[in-house]
C-alpha cells in the first residue's frame, strides 16, 4: 500500500521545488539576455562585482535562516523566501498574526498561523502592485509631490514602530539590549542607517544571546 506523505514531508517536497525553480527561473532571464543579444559580461568584471556583494549577502542569507525559520516554520519560511521581502514586509505580518490568534512562535499552532499571514500578505503585494501598475502614470504627479515625499520616508519606521510598541510592551527588558545596541551603532556609523533592514537579523541574535545571558542570571 502507498504510504501518504505527512504534512510536513509534503511541506519540504514542494517548498524545496518552488525554491530551486523559482531560483532557476530569476537565472535563467539574465542568460537569456546574454544569449540573444550576445552580450556577455566579462569574467573579471563579474568576479570583482560578485566580491563586493556575495559575502554581505551569505551573511545576511545565513543570519536571515538561522532567525526567521525556528519562528515562522517550514511553511512560512519557504514561503516567505520564495516571495521575499521577508524582514520588511512577511516577518512583521507574522509577528502581528502570532499576536492576534494569541499563539507562540516555533509552535504548531504558530506555523500555521505564520503560514497564512505570509500567504495572505503575499497575495495582497501582488494586488497591491497590479493597482499600483495600472495607475502608476495618473498617480506619479500625485506621488511625486513634495508634500508627500515625508510621508513616504516614514513608511518603514511607522510600520516596525507599531509592531514594536506592541512587542516590547509584552516584556521591556528583553527589548533594553537589541535597542541600545543598534541606537549606539546608528548613532556611531550614520552610514549604516540607509542599510538599516539588513541588521534585523543581526538585533535578532543580539536579543536571543541577551535573553539567554538574562534568564540565566534569574532576571527574567
Amino acid at each position: 500500500m502507498k504510504r501518504v506523505m505527512t504534512y510536513e514531508e509534503s511541506t519540504h517536497m514542494w517548498g524545496k521545488i518552488w525554491v530551486w525553480g523559482i531560483g532557476t527561473l530569476l537565472l535563467m532571464f539574465p542568460l537569456a539576455i546574454c544569449i540573444v543579444f550576445d552580450a556577455w559580461p566579462p569574467i573579471t568584471g563579474l568576479l570583482k562585482g560578485l566580491w563586493a556583494i556575495l559575502p554581505m549577502y551569505w551573511a545576511v542569507g545565513t543570519i536571515e535562516v538561522l532567525t526567521y525559520v525556528p519562528m515562522l516554520g517550514a511553511g512560512g519560511s519557504y514561503l516567505g523566501f520564495i516571495t521575499g521581502s521577508l524582514t520588511m514586509l512577511k516577518v512583521p505580518c507574522a509577528v502581528n498574526a502570532f499576536d492576534k490568534a494569541d499563539v507562540k512562535a516555533g509552535t504548531e499552532e504558530g506555523e500555521a498561523v505564520a503560514t497564512i499571514a505570509i500567504a495572505v500578505s503575499s497575495m495582497v503585494t501582488l494586488a497591491i502592485i497590479l493597482v499600483g501598475v495600472l495607475l502608476i502614470t495618473p498617480l506619479t504627479p500625485i506621488l511625486d509631490s513634495p508634500v508627500l515625499e515625508p510621508a513616504f520616508d516614514q513608511l518603514l519606521p511607522a510600520l516596525f514602530g507599531g509592531l514594536g510598541v506592541a512587542l516590547i510592551a509584552k516584556n521591556v527588558k528583553l527589548a533594553i539590549v537589541p535597542i541600545a545596541s543598534m541606537l549606539i551603532l546608528f548613532i556611531a556609523v550614520p552610514q549604516l542607517a540607509s542599510s538599516g533592514a539588513m541588521f534585523v537579523p543581526v538585533a535578532a541574535a543580539i536579543s536571543i544571546l541577551a535573553a539567554r545571558f538574562m534568564y540565566k542570571r534569574g532576571w527574567l
